[in-house]
């Protein structure tokens, strides 16, 4: 059993480590928890953490043995955990009598699910009823949003493709997950901006990522104070376009989750806030020196 909770625990750090709150994220699915597809039954407890926070458009999770039942077929490495309380049954000596009891616990034990979208050749009503309900979402481009995007200096190239937000510095490219898959059109840009920011440290331009030693891997302390720039980046640039008031609260969770980590550095606030407006300058085509 300590080897579950562990297991749990170092699942929900890695993901803190990363830039997730396991218990939010901006892009939604079609509003509900995550559910199992064959049964549409939702995760509980501690699983709604453990899959809500994966980055995946799709609510569905399958077991490798259901994949098969629907006609398809799972890939390599990317199944996540869900726990479970298995009954069980056992005897046990009375001390006073010296009779057999039965007795019953409970042991916590897990398996292992993918999302629908790491899986190919599924068919199921709901996957396509899902895929409906998402063409039915409309996206209402801001345009103060649109004209930070678009005037910025030597940008990125930005797609739109798998659900997950990301930076590549390797290639300079930024992936979105879909527009209308986000729970409101701020909150789209919000992390549109949170990328565009960690952009700004690539050697085209500020060099941020080059003068930080920044190698980009998750867990590293130079790549949380990263995150926490690019945060404190997008912040600044949702002021600038007057959407604050609808992604200040995702942006206060973020930042307090890295600020919890590198608690004692009383000097790390003041520094990432100075880049974080060098970055966000940058973007807007301002002169900081």
């Amino acid at each position: 059993m300590n080897k579950v909770y562990s297991i749990i625990t170092d699942q929900i750090m890695e993901k803190l480590e990363k830039g997730v709150v396991p218990w939010h994220k901006s892009w939604a699915t079609d509003g509900s928890m995550p559910k199992n597809l064959i049964t549409n039954k939702e995760y509980r407890g501690i699983n709604t953490f453990l899959l809500g926070c994966q980055g995946y458009a799709s609510p569905y999770w399958v077991s490798f043995k259901q994949a098969g039942e629907c006609g398809g077929r799972v890939r390599k490495g990317k199944s996540c955990m869900v726990i479970f309380w298995k009954r069980n049954t056992y005897t046990k000596e009375n001390e006073t009598t010296g009779e057999e009891e039965t007795k019953t616990g409970f042991m916590l034990r897990y398996y292992r699910v993918w999302n629908i979208e790491e899986c190919d050749g599924l068919s199921h009503k709901r996957i396509k009823e899902l895929q409906e309900a998402q063409n039915d979402r409309e996206f209402n481009p801001i345009e103060g949003c649109e004209d930070v995007v678009t005037n910025m200096q030597n940008p990125p190239s930005i797609s739109n493709g798998v659900a997950r937000a990301w930076y590549h510095p390797d290639s300079d490219t930024i992936n979105m997950p879909p527009k209308t898959s986000f729970e409101s059109d701020e909150t789209y840009y919000g992390t549109l901006f949170h990328e565009l920011s960690h952009s700004t440290g690539h050697s085209s331009r500020l060099e941020r990522h080059k003068k930080e030693n920044c190698t980009h891997h998750f867990g590293n302390q130079d790549y949380s104070k990263e995150e926490l720039v690019a945060e404190m980046g997008s912040a600044f640039l949702c002021g600038h376009t007057g959407i604050e008031d609808k992604t200040l609260d995702n942006s206060a969770s973020y930042i307090q989750s890295w600020l919890k980590k590198l608690k004692d550095d009383k000097q790390l606030v003041v520094s990432a806030a100075g880049k974080a407006q060098k970055s966000t300058d940058y973007i807007l085509g301002r002169s900081w020196e």
